[in-house]
């Protein structure tokens, strides 16, 4: 049976953790890494993608890091209770046409027993940012 420690119910501690596990999952940009943390049945809500199971997740991070190039994330805690956990979160990317951007955003988490997520809802908003901006390098 898969699992992913730490397991709810989450402390703010153990929120934290999950949190930078996410963050540093994330920023390696490498879709099977990050796909793992996820139950196989997973249910997301991107933006305005739906987006079910561990196979279509990997898909559409894939695509996702093919046209946000030298992407950078920020995760910060929100909230927790029991097997949630709420983070709002900041990134930048450039395009293939060299613009850049930051997008802000919050998602809500809920997780099984075995700490795998098994929801994941983001509002997510970009901001076109110049290159002398950026925060994340």
């Amino acid at each position: 049976m898969e699992q992913r420690p730490p397991f709810p119910p989450f402390t703010e501690a153990t929120a934290k953790q999950k949190i930078q596990a996410a963050e540093d999952a994330w920023n390696s940009k490498n879709p099977e890494k990050v796909s793992l943390a996820y139950t196989p049945d997973t249910e997301w809500r991107n933006r305005t993608e739906f987006i079910n199971g561990r196979e279509a997740i990997r898909q559409f991070l894939t695509r996702k890091w093919e046209m946000e190039l030298d992407y950078k994330l920020k995760k910060e805690y929100w909230s927790h209770h029991e097997n949630r956990i709420a983070v709002r979160f900041e990134y930048e990317y450039r395009n293939k046409n060299n613009h850049w951007f930051r997008a802000y955003g919050n998602e809500n988490w809920e997780f099984d027993e075995n700490g795998l997520m098994k929801k994941r809802y983001a509002s997510i908003n970009d901001l076109p940012i110049q290159e002398s901006e950026r925060k994340f390098k």
